[in-house]
């Protein structure tokens, strides 16, 4: 059986390197951006280039998106020259973190036109999409889940958490409020070590090797706040938005996230503070700020 052909809309920091492993494995491309820059270097891979969500979805079976916020992905799926448009994809894949309620609006405008939307939003940043390594949260009709199954294997490992759209928007904002959370809480205590006279790397490894490891102490720390680069790779915006959407979800369902919304809070000084294209491990430079130490190697 031959493969589909896919497309791919959004080739930015995640969905580039996303594309090109699909690319390495043997499918037909077709992509889509803004930037004339990212379409380059995913066209010198082995990429065709169309002009519009539309006309990506003119060409491909199945439509791929990885995109920044939830208002672009509606455009992108449901505008005049949106994939609801196209006449032969059947199936918009969505790599974003939209949040439940634009997943439902989205998959609703779709549907209408015959075509099947899934959510599909992923972790791991852009080691894990450059390294085929993330984790994938899809929700979708099961027959569906067991045709795109084979084409997401390709960036990782897949779970199907439900058939309603929305469903794993649930599970992705809940894991990036929980990113978040540890990031700032991680701070409080390496800033009050520090300020205490404990050397941070060493109180580090010693977190790592005990009951309060995380991943922020586990990973973020040691490459982005202990060398004093604040450059993990995830803009402050972005987990701003995040947490926002999880709050708002979690208010929806009558879910108090006390802890949550002291994370969206302090997200948002960081964003403030330090601009919305700032890394979001700049939350552990803010308190950095308020304590006056340096939480470094």
């Amino acid at each position: 059986m031959s493969k589909p052909v896919l497309g791919f809309v959004g080739l930015g920091r995640m969905g580039g390197p996303m594309s090109r492993r699909l690319l390495a494995a043997g499918y037909e491309v077709v992509v889509n951006d803004q930037s004339a820059e990212a379409i380059a270097a995913v066209v010198e891979a082995g990429a065709s280039r169309a002009d519009s969500p539309a006309a990506v979805a003119d060409r491909a079976d199945i439509v791929l998106t990885s995109l920044p916020t939830p208002a672009i992905v509606k455009a992108v799926a449901l505008d005049e020259n949106g994939i609801v448009q196209g006449k032969r994809a059947r199936i918009m894949l969505d790599v974003s973190t939209t949040g439940p309620t634009t997943a439902r609006e989205v998959a609703a405008g779709l549907a209408e036109k015959g075509k099947q939307w899934v959510d599909c939003p992923v972790s791991g940043g852009i080691k894990g999409a450059q390294e085929g390594t993330l984790a994938l949260m899809l929700s979708c009709p099961k027959d569906v889940f067991d045709e795109v199954a084979p084409i997401v294997a390709h960036f990782g490992k897949s779970f199907h958490v439900g058939e309603e759209a929305g469903q794993a928007q649930v599970v992705k904002l809940a894991n990036n409020m929980l990113a978040a959370a540890a990031i700032f809480l991680t701070s409080e205590a390496m800033a009050m070590g520090v300020k205490a006279g404990i050397d941070a790397k060493t109180m580090l490894d010693i977190i790592n090797l005990s009951t309060g490891r995380n991943s922020a102490s586990q990973d973020k720390f040691p490459k982005a706040v202990l060398p004093g680069t604040f450059d993990f790779g995830f803009a402050t915006a972005l987990s701003y938005k995040d947490v926002r959407l999880c709050i708002d979800e979690s208010e929806n369902l009558g879910v108090p996230m006390l802890g949550g919304a002291m994370v969206r809070e302090i997200l948002a000084i960081t964003n403030s503070k330090y601009g919305p294209d700032s890394d979001f491990t700049c939350m552990a430079k803010l308190v950095e700020d308020w304590t006056g130490v340096e939480i470094r190697g």
